[in-house]
């Protein structure tokens, strides 16, 4: 039996870019949805103090943050140099603690409720008479589950 063999190169066929949009808006739609957005702008100068022993927290859903420190430089002119306290993306009273403390708990599935944290990122040069304060006011908005945040570094010891 003869075999017939066709004359000519053989050519593999072109690859199909008919899906590639697709693919392309595929990976832009994922990582828009898994990217998480800074929440806060900080308007106050946090440089959080060393610790050796530091913990990660587990469920950062359950965690409100109070931020202590100076006014950032812009905003020194008109609020001074004195720390402040400030509660999501302004500035805030002691005495406005217990109404963020229930707004943010109200962000929480009920069932969680009672595993809120709050975390103060306190810069390291702020005096402790306003970190009291705020500590009072989140004791008497039953706030007791309080975290220190700091950056991990080794401490010498004296």
């Amino acid at each position: 039996m003869a075999k017939i063999r066709k004359k000519g190169k053989k050519e593999t066929p072109g690859i199909s870019t008919a899906s590639l949009p697709d693919i392309i808006f595929m990976l832009l739609f994922f990582f828009m949805v898994t990217t998480v957005m800074r929440e806060v702008e900080l308007i106050v100068t946090v440089s959080p103090p060393d610790a050796s022993e530091v913990q990660k927290l587990e469920d950062k859903s359950l965690v409100s943050y109070i931020y202590i420190g100076e006014p950032i430089k812009r905003l020194q002119k008109s609020m001074g140099k004195e720390p402040r306290i400030q509660l999501n993306d302004a500035f805030a009273e002691v005495n406005q603690l217990k109404d963020f403390v229930f707004q943010s708990s109200l962000k929480i599935p009920e069932y969680d409720r009672k595993k809120q944290i709050i975390s103060m990122k306190i810069d390291q040069l702020t005096k402790m008479g306003i970190v009291s304060d705020v500590k009072q006011e989140l004791r008497e908005a039953n706030a007791l589950k309080i975290n220190y945040s700091t950056k991990k570094g080794f401490i010498a010891s004296k």
